[in-house]
Parts: structure tokens; C-alpha cells; sequence
């Protein structure tokens, strides 16, 4: 199975980028579709992002649309999510996240099958 590890988080103001990303190991992400989620404090974990097993299609949450964006490099085993014009209801820990069986751009999380173990953003105002 793949292991997913993330990197990139930390602290920013409100207004500033930050690039997430995450690394695979034990098979290659190009068996995979991926996606990221994030959760807030005392919230569920919702939907950022997600892009198809060969890359050709994206989907984003509304909250994020036009400032967030998802790539993956199969050659590298990386997946990236590039945030600008952040916002503090951005503040998280994000999750990476591999799906099996699907190929598609999914919002569910009942439809990925591994996860990293998150890394927190953190936007001030």
C-alpha cells in the first residue's frame, strides 16, 4: 500500500501562499487518484481539492476555487497544492489522500483509501 507524507504547512498571514506537498512511498501515486482534505478544529474534515489518477482533470471545493490549485507529478510521486490569497478560514491541518479503486476527481472521503498523517496551516489575520 502507499504511505503519503506531507510537508509544506506553517504559518502565514492573511493574504500570503503557501505550497503543500506530499510524498509517496511504497508504490507509485500513478496507481492512484488524490485529492486533499483539511479540518479545523471542532470541524468534520471537508473537501479542498482532488485530481485524476493521470492528471487530466481537477476539482475544487467552492471556498477555494481560483486560489488553490492541485497537481501531481507521477514521475516525481509528488502530489502539490499550491494556496494563494489565503484566508484565517483556511486554518487546518491538511490531509493527503490516494484513492484505489476510483480514477476520477471524488469530494468524498468515504472514496480514498489512505491518508497522511497531516500537516497544519495556520493563517493569521
Amino acid at each position: 500500500q502507499v504511505q503519503l507524507v506531507e510537508s509544506g504547512g506553517g504559518l502565514v498571514q492573511a493574504g500570503g501562499s503557501l505550497r503543500l506537498s506530499c510524498a509517496a512511498s511504497r508504490r507509485t501515486i500513478s496507481s492512484y487518484a488524490m485529492g486533499w482534505f483539511r479540518q479545523a478544529p471542532g470541524n468534520e474534515r471537508e473537501f479542498v481539492a482532488a485530481i485524476s489518477r493521470i492528471g487530466g482533470s481537477t476539482n475544487y471545493a467552492d471556498s477555494v476555487k481560483g486560489r488553490f490549485t492541485i497537481s501531481r507529478d507521477n514521475a516525481k510521486n509528488t502530489l502539490d497544492l499550491q494556496m494563494n490569497s489565503l484566508k484565517p478560514e483556511d486554518t487546518a491541518v491538511y490531509y493527503c489522500t490516494a484513492s484505489q479503486y476510483y480514477s476520477g476527481t471524488y469530494s468524498s472521503a468515504a472514496r480514498y483509501d489512505y491518508w497522511g498523517q497531516g500537516t497544519q496551516v495556520t493563517v493569521s489575520s
